[in-house]
């Protein structure tokens, strides 16, 4: 009998596979999971197996982000981080505090503030000329849809009262029609195109902070959904290859390939020759991504219906579709049939409705394949497109921990979609209830990778502990879904859209052995403090990656 290399017992195991079984003990050898049941597993501990006392904890398949910024995010986290905090002022202390910290910088960096800190959701370049000087300043908020850009910003790229909007995006202005320093979405790039390009070696430094950071939430594997040149970050595709290349890369990657929207069908081939590139040890770029609109906070999300004015009355606006319908209904299939697998972006429903019309074209074309495209966000979608998603074979990437009734929510989205549109956000259960395959992400560094946290949102559709933020009053309640299927959707769900579910995604043998110990089994209590679960120990292909302090 071959002896493990490591043993975990003494504890539940959760597996994820499709009847949800449970055993009480895993055995690893050379990566790969190769007992799977009771005491009897105890039998092959040897003198070099590495025994794990679960003490009664839950022990569960590495979580697996479907849609996640990890680049961004590590960058973030090495320039001016706003997302620990919450108010304008405290923004402007610490963007102070950085700019006197870096006084050689030439540009000064940072991102994830938050919209509801400011009136309207638009910053000041006013107010960030205070504490930046004369130097350029470029600050994208949490979902990455808008900057805050100071005046001298502004003077750099020559916006002024006589810049058009560009077709996807527009300049927040004053009233006398001179920028106010908020860009919203592609006029983001009137600034961004400016910004020092960064060296290699820090994109990779950041990705190495990113995959510690989401490690320590369990997390193994991930699709990056921007891979390519895309905001104020560069593209991290030659950050995985060097990682890959020197062994640091210990994450599973699926790279989505950036599809630019200034540009038409020509691209397809240059996409083609990006996907050989772009593979090496743990990563391979094998995915596109297609953004397909905006955000609803900034009206840029594509509606079938227009915004309201906040008091009910329709305006002329109905968002941005940023790629035109005639064009995605030719280059979904064409991608398909160039054997990639499609990642959307859409928020509104008709940016939703208009993603599955092309999917319908390439299935129509092409046949069925096993792609596996996905749409991520939804979170406007209308009824009659809820059952297609069965239909089309389309999984629905949930970001679940943005189903709550928060200030940005409250404040700059209820009000001007209507109560017959608010009524159809982030439809979960339904989704769930029409058979529709279900996947889970974060798309941090837009909101916190913590997946504990948004299975506790999508279970009690409320924040969980420690991200307590504006009305505690469940947000649609009809649309949560249950525990099981929320962490089967992290596991098994993600694993599924990222073609890992052969070797990962459940605790099943001969697959890798990756794993995450979580400090209580959230099963057995109320379902209000599922959130309150912690990440002890994770596993990659039985290799401890990250261990708790109190582990």
């Amino acid at each position: 009998m071959t002896q493990a290399d490591l043993v975990c017992a003494g504890g539940a195991v959760h597996t994820s596979n499709t009847v949800r079984s449970r055993a009480t003990a895993i055995a690893v050898t050379d990566g790969r999971i190769t007992a799977v049941g009771g005491d009897e597993v105890r039998d092959l501990i040897g003198p070099r197996t590495e025994v794990v006392d679960l003490a009664g904890r839950l022990l569960v398949p590495g979580f697996q982000d479907a849609h996640v910024h990890p680049v961004w995010g590590g960058l973030d986290m090495l320039r001016c981080d706003l997302a620990p905090l919450s108010t304008a002022s405290a923004y402007l202390d610490a963007i102070g505090a950085y700019a006197a910290a870096h006084p050689g910088d030439e540009w000064i960096l940072g991102g994830g503030w938050q919209m509801s800190a400011f009136p309207g959701g638009t910053p000041t370049a006013q107010a960030l000329d205070a504490v930046t000087g004369d130097r350029p300043a470029f600050f994208p908020n949490r979902d990455g849809h808008g900057a805050w850009v100071n005046t001298a910003a502004l003077t750099r790229a020559g916006i002024d009262h006589d810049t058009p909007d560009p077709a996807d995006g527009r300049i927040e202005r004053l009233p006398d029609g001179a920028p106010s320093g908020t860009l919203h979405e592609g006029a983001m790039s009137l600034v961004n195109r400016l910004l020092p390009e960064e060296p290699l070696e820090r994109l990779t430094e950041a990705l190495l902070v990113a995959q510690r950071h989401l490690h320590s939430f369990g997390i193994t594997a991930w699709q990056d959904a921007i891979v390519g040149p895309y905001g104020d970050a560069g593209d991290p595709g030659p950050a995985y290859l060097k990682a890959a290349a020197d062994n640091t890369l210990t994450a599973r990657v699926v790279g989505a390939i950036w599809w630019d929207r200034t540009k038409g069908l020509e691209q397809i081939p240059s996409l083609i020759e990006r996907r050989e590139r772009y593979r090496g040890g743990r990563f391979a770029a094998t995915s596109v991504k297609i953004m397909q609109d905006g955000v609803p906070e900034n009206f840029t999300a594509s509606l079938l219906e227009p915004y309201c004015d906040g008091h009910g009355h329709p305006t002329d606006n109905s968002g941005i579709s940023f790629v035109a319908p005639e064009v995605l209904n030719e280059a979904v299939p064409l991608l398909d049939a160039a054997g990639f697998q499609v990642h959307f972006h859409a928020i509104g429903d008709r940016a939703v409705r208009q993603c599955l019309d092309a999917v319908e074209h390439a299935v129509a074309r092409n046949g069925r394949g096993d792609h596996r495209h996905h749409i991520a966000h939804l979170q406007v979608v209308h009824p009659d497109d809820i059952p297609r998603f069965r239909r089309l074979q389309v999984a629905a990437n949930m970001q679940t921990l943005w189903a709550t009734l928060e200030p940005q929510m409250v404040e700059l989205t209820l009000p001007f979609l209507g109560p017959t549109r608010a009524a159809w956000q982030y439809p979960f259960g339904d989704l769930l209830r029409s058979g529709a395959v279900l996947a889970a992400g974060s798309d941090w560094s837009v909101t916190s990778p913590d997946p504990l946290a948004a299975i506790h949102t999508a279970v009690n559709r409320m924040p969980a502990p420690g991200y307590e933020e504006g009305e505690e009053t469940p947000f649609l309640p009809e649309q949560a879904i249950d525990l099981g299927t929320a962490l089967v959707a992290y596991t098994a769900g993600s694993a599924w859209v990222n073609h890992l579910d052969a070797v990962t995604g459940t605790i099943e043998v001969g697959k890798f052995a990756d794993l995450a110990v979580l400090d209580r089994d959230p099963f057995d209590g109320p379902a209000d403090l599922i959130g309150a679960t912690r990440v002890l120990q994770t596993f990659v292909e039985g290799e401890r990656v990250y261990a708790a302090a109190d582990a």
